[in-house]
């Protein structure tokens, strides 16, 4: 009979407890007791684990802590840390989520963590295999940032027309530098288009909003976005300060001084105009 279904005898019981008892022992002291549970967490790589995550945690800040450690440790599990030397890395699909998770760890504004996570992406989707070589190709590429822009506030057309300046050839490799700008590109479209429907919603009310007000506040971003001595997030920070409430108080009163009847204009139509002069001030990549 096949002794596949054997039950295990008493020396193997006994050899599967003391492996299972071996790590435990190694972080004893010569009599017996826990030699310190410092040293134990140390040779565990606990610390430096830990260490990572709080460092993720100031870095991010997010709204809630314990919500981010607990998706980070998740995140950390499921990525296969310590998974074997020369294995095949995960599959696409897994790659572009984790990537996507680093790219949102940190907002854009924190140039240092932004950073750093958009270079942590950019070596997960890098990492070659028995089958793949390293880099980064222009497909992949494009795909992340499709999944940075959706969902999300922004239109299709801006998003489609952001995506013809940013994007690469599908089989062209692309450096650090040229995905961070794309990476950057796209995640302050996103928050760009959420903070104009946010203004278009202060400017309507509950209903439509008036089409002069409307086209008085796209003017005033216009001239806001105008500095193109600026790098673009700064350029985009400087746009949100010129459009404080003072800007706009003015741009707002002096289109209401017509005192003439006024069709509305629609949220979407206030949407796309809106990217459309943002996307209009992004350069190409060469």
């Amino acid at each position: 009979q096949d002794g596949r279904n054997r039950p295990p005898s008493p020396a193997a019981k006994m050899a599967a407890c003391e492996k299972r008892r071996a790590p435990a022992a190694a972080a004893r002291g010569p009599g017996g007791e826990l030699g310190g549970e410092a040293e134990f967490l140390l040779q565990a790589g606990v610390t430096a684990m830990v260490r990572e995550a709080l460092l993720k945690v100031l870095e991010a800040r997010p709204e809630e802590p314990v919500a981010f450690l607990a998706d980070y440790f998740e995140k950390l599990v499921l990525s296969g840390a310590g998974g074997e030397a020369g294995a095949e890395p995960p599959g696409l699909p897994q790659r572009l989520a984790r990537a996507l998770w680093y790219v949102r760890l940190a907002h854009h504004s924190h140039r240092p963590a932004f950073s750093s996570n958009v270079a942590l992406a950019y070596e997960c989707l890098s990492g070659g295999g028995r089958r793949r070589r390293p880099g980064l190709d222009g497909r992949v590429y494009s795909e992340l940032l499709r999944r940075v822009c959706r969902p999300g506030p922004a239109p299709d057309e801006a998003v489609s027309a952001l995506l013809q300046k940013v994007q690469c050839r599908e089989h062209e490799a692309v450096p650090l530098d040229v995905f961070r700008y794309g990476v950057l590109s796209c995640a302050v479209l996103r928050e760009f288009a959420a903070k104009a429907g946010a203004l278009y919603d202060a400017l309507g009310g509950r209903g439509p909003a008036d089409k002069r007000l409307c086209q008085a506040v796209l003017r005033a971003l216009e001239e806001a976005l105008a500095d193109g001595d600026l790098p673009l997030p700064a350029r985009y920070l400087a746009a949100g300060a010129k459009l404080g409430p003072d800007g706009l108080a003015l741009a707002m009163d002096r289109a209401l001084r017509e005192r003439k009847l006024s069709a509305a204009m629609s949220r979407e139509e206030f949407l796309r105009k809106a990217a459309a002069l943002f996307v209009a001030k992004v350069k190409p990549v060469d």
